[in-house]
């Protein structure tokens, strides 16, 4: 097909759009960017970037194959109102819907389905272990996301590491993997992967280059499944100093990594 031959598969929280806790402004409030608004939720703004990430965005809608990839629900994900032309794909819940034009593809759901009840134990055994063993002091609430994972909203400074670490090898031995990501803790099927549906976007658009970016655990696979991939200097892969041979890790932390992190994206599309 005619167009741009580079694929983008970014994470949007913490990588490209940011909360409020998770800005990191610290300079001086005189030099701050200016941001603006991408996300609403009950009437109250929720996520940011800054201006110059929103005309590198719209850029970059042009000059390649822009594939948001998101750990997010399809409702979740519908709260974001990015800026530049509307993804023809977009990833959610972590690789269990790829949207094509807005409307999930059912027979790639039905085979990430298929797969998950092959290889891995099933939902509803995690989503008990997590009620039996997760103390209500620092539960906020139970989620299950698109019948497809888990996660638990926290209180972060009373969730105890001996709890996670032990969640994270029971789940382990049942073919699950555990990520800690600001408030929220996940419980994801280890066969649910923003990666292969990265690829099968790949396929379709016949991309001959791929590039990516994201910040956390589940992020790892799409990077190294990527041509080239950036990570920022915050969040859970950081923090652990991962890396890889093809993926660069950036000094930037908060919503100036976002930025550095388009501009590299929009290098490698006008490059590949």
């Amino acid at each position: 097909m005619p167009g741009p031959r580079v694929l983008v598969a970014s994470d949007l929280d913490r990588t490209l759009i940011y909360s409020t806790a998770a800005l990191a402004l610290t300079m001086p409030d005189a030099r701050a960017p200016r941001l603006l608004t991408v996300e609403v939720h009950e009437s109250k703004p929720l996520s940011y970037l800054t201006e110059t990430s929103a005309h590198l965005l719209t850029e970059l809608g042009d000059a390649a194959v822009f594939v948001p990839t998101t750990t997010r629900t399809r409702k979740q994900y519908q709260r974001i109102n990015l800026p530049g032309p509307a993804p023809t794909y977009a990833i959610c819940a972590n690789g269990g819907h790829l949207l094509v034009d807005g409307v999930s593809d059912p027979d790639w759901h039905a085979g990430v389905t298929a797969r998950l009840a092959d290889e891995c134990a099933p939902l509803e055994e995690v989503r008990d272990h997590l009620a039996a063993t997760a103390d209500p002091s620092w539960v906020r609430k139970h989620r299950i996301a698109e019948d497809l994972f888990a996660y638990l909203v926290v209180e972060r400074e009373l969730l105890p590491e001996e709890w996670v670490k032990e969640l994270a090898e029971w789940a382990e031995n049942r073919g699950w993997t555990v990520s800690l990501q600001g408030r929220k803790l996940y419980a994801v099927p280890k066969p649910l992967t923003k990666s292969a549906a990265m690829r099968e976007v790949a396929r379709r658009t016949g991309a001959r280059l791929t590039v990516a970016a994201g910040d956390s655990l589940l992020d790892a696979d799409l990077l190294l499944a990527a041509d080239r991939a950036w990570r920022p200097g915050h969040g859970e892969l950081a923090d652990a100093g991962w890396s890889g041979p093809t993926i660069t890790a950036l000094p930037e932390r908060g919503v100036l990594a976002g930025e550095r992190i388009l501009r590299e994206f929009l290098r490698a599309a006008r490059e590949g």
